[in-house]
């Protein structure tokens, strides 16, 4: 059991570590042969934060823990929205601007929506990963097409702090370095998390599906934490409520979309019954938070973190 633990938080740190260097590596090159770093910012950026949710659900499907996998996407996103917008919140209040209540917001709560109702049927099949990637190309290509509507200057300031580590002047070994040392250190940290998650739940006799969205939702959405704290603390928290809807589009276009086409993934009724009308339930309050004052105040970040613990206590309570 303690060897076990300690897997769970190697691989929780060789997947953050990972995650940083593929993050380095991949903007450094592309930002040598010239690719703008708005592009670079939306791309290599956004899609190197969710490749931890990514491949761990790779390898809980292929090791046959579906039920694992989708808690880990469910909790994730409600992981973001409560526990990372409820914590920056009691640090400052997060300014939310009307343009993100008005285009991000609903895109965000529409894309939770269509997970809920690909699930309906006990299956996430390949049909339905069809449609969550086509619809993930559609709004690419939009954000692009938006970009070049947009002043570029504007846009580079959403995404500066995340290409503050990328290094035009590394050496080209080096970039490849941190590309496949990242892929590799993803791929370990991945397959460490989910093999001694499942030897815990199974020894707790806890269900995978719970593990997933506790233990495992909460070790890939640290990161994220961490990052949307530092911001918090440097006045910054403007943009956390934008990446963390654009963090829950990814994890359900990306990586559910992409997995289940592969391999279809299977939902528990339970699931159905709790989880996900949990989940929309977070997503949605979020609208009667910010709609006033456009901001989550910090009895709104309080609301969300009580809310959130206390989800978490309802899942343990039959363990305890």
């Amino acid at each position: 059991m303690l060897l076990s633990s300690l897997l769970f938080f190697a691989g929780l740190l060789i997947l953050y570590f990972g995650a940083e260097g593929l993050v380095q590596g991949a903007s450094s090159l592309a930002l040598q042969y010239g690719i703008p770093p708005v592009v670079v910012g939306l791309t290599v950026v956004a899609l190197g934060t969710s490749m931890p949710e990514f491949l761990v659900n790779f390898f809980a499907v292929f090791a046959d823990e579906s039920s694992l996998a989708l808690g880990n996407i469910i909790g994730s996103n409600i992981s973001n929205v409560a526990l990372i917008l409820g914590s920056c919140a009691l640090v400052l209040p997060l300014t939310v601007t009307p343009e993100i209540l008005q285009r991000e917001y609903p895109v965000m709560f529409g894309v939770m929506v269509l997970f809920y109702v690909c699930a309906l049927d006990g299956v996430i099949g390949t049909a339905d990963g069809l449609v969550m990637v086509l619809l993930l190309f559609g709004l690419g290509g939009f954000l692009f097409y938006e970009t070049h509507q947009t002043d570029t200057a504007a846009m580079l300031e959403q995404v500066e702090g995340e290409l503050e580590d990328a290094d035009p002047t590394m050496s080209g070994w080096a970039k490849f370095g941190y590309v496949f040392g990242g892929m590799a250190g993803l791929a370990l940290g991945a397959h460490l998390m989910v093999d001694s998650a499942v030897t815990i739940a199974q020894r707790l006799g806890i269900a995978t599906g719970i593990i997933g969205l506790t233990a495992v939702a909460l070790g890939t959405s640290l990161p994220e934490l961490a990052a949307s704290m530092v911001s918090a603390a440097k006045s910054e928290s403007d943009l956390s409520v934008g990446n963390v809807m654009g963090s829950n589009v990814l994890n359900v276009l990306f990586v559910v979309g992409l997995i289940s086409i592969v391999q279809p993934l299977e939902v528990e009724p339970r699931s159905l019954r709790i989880d996900f009308p949990v989940m929309l339930g977070f997503c949605g309050l979020l609208l009667p938070l910010t709609w006033t004052n456009y901001r989550i105040s910090r009895v709104g970040g309080t609301l969300l973190l009580v809310s959130f613990f206390g989800y978490m206590t309802f899942l343990m309570l039959p363990y305890l």
